[in-house]
């Protein structure tokens, strides 16, 4: 008798298990739908993914969960497994390529793997996913909160960004400690220039308690003050008072100084 493949600590892992949360998770996909899920765990998302999706491309690291996958992608052939660490992984091999993203991602990845997938694989239209809830509010935060930083401005210039829903932690095994959010992002176009954008914005946040004008490179400082004062803020101002279009129409202003 097997039993079913233990979640690891170490990969982050908080495996769905409640039928209304998948659905809330999976909604809209449709039969001309290619889904890309990441950390499919035991499968237990999957399977709902794979009731109305073409199909479903699900990237797996962990090899103790994969035959729980596939016992429970059994007779669904629209199902591809790819065992394979998401951050490293050549999304561009995917064929056919994923219009969406939908999944419960792994806790210990999902920042970083946003942003990239934001910022590499331009097939993905949508994305609708899972992750803690502070996490999500770093997502969806405004300029002067709290929480607001480079890479809510980074996420923010990608995509259209807003917290669905939120999770309690016992529709997961084991409970994390924390509540969780179901996340919605529709990708924007990526502004023209958009690495010297993020460099910029990168560079900016890189001491919040600093003048903006002081993170930025030496010959740009001069620059600077007069673009936020036309920008409508003080020439002593802190990158969290930037929008994220602030810091587009900053970049444009100084490339010329970096």
């Amino acid at each position: 008798m097997s039993f079913p493949a233990r979640p690891k600590k170490r990969l982050g892992q908080h495996f769905l298990k409640d039928p209304n949360t998948a659905r809330i998770v999976a909604r809209d996909i449709s039969v001309d739908d290619v889904v890309l899920e990441i950390g499919p765990g035991r499968g237990f998302l999957t399977t709902f993914l794979s009731e109305s999706a073409k199909l479903v491309h699900a990237v797996e690291l962990d090899r103790d969960v994969l035959p729980d996958l596939r016992r429970s992608i059994a007779g669904r052939g629209n199902v591809r497994i790819h065992e394979a660490d998401a951050l490293r992984f050549d999304y561009t091999t995917l064929e056919p390529a994923p219009n969406r993203l939908v999944a419960n991602l792994p806790y210990n990845v999902a920042s970083p793997l946003v942003l990239m997938l934001l910022e590499e694989v331009s097939s993905i239209r949508t994305l609708r996913f899972m992750v803690q809830l502070e996490v999500a509010r770093r997502m969806v935060a405004h300029r002067g909160s709290k929480d607001y930083a480079g890479y809510a401005a980074l996420v923010q210039l990608l995509a259209d960004v807003r917290v669905a829903h939120k999770v309690s932690p016992m529709v997961f095994d084991p409970p994390p400690r924390v509540h969780s959010a179901v996340v919605e992002m529709n990708r924007k176009e990526k502004p023209k220039n958009y690495d010297g954008i993020k460099a910029v914005v990168l560079a900016a946040f890189r001491n919040r308690r600093k003048r903006l004008v002081n993170n930025l490179p030496e010959p740009a400082r001069r620059e600077a003050p007069r673009v936020l004062t036309s920008l409508g803020h003080s020439p002593d101002a802190r990158a969290e008072e930037l929008s994220p279009e602030d810091f587009v129409a900053l970049y444009r202003r100084i490339s010329w100084a970096i």
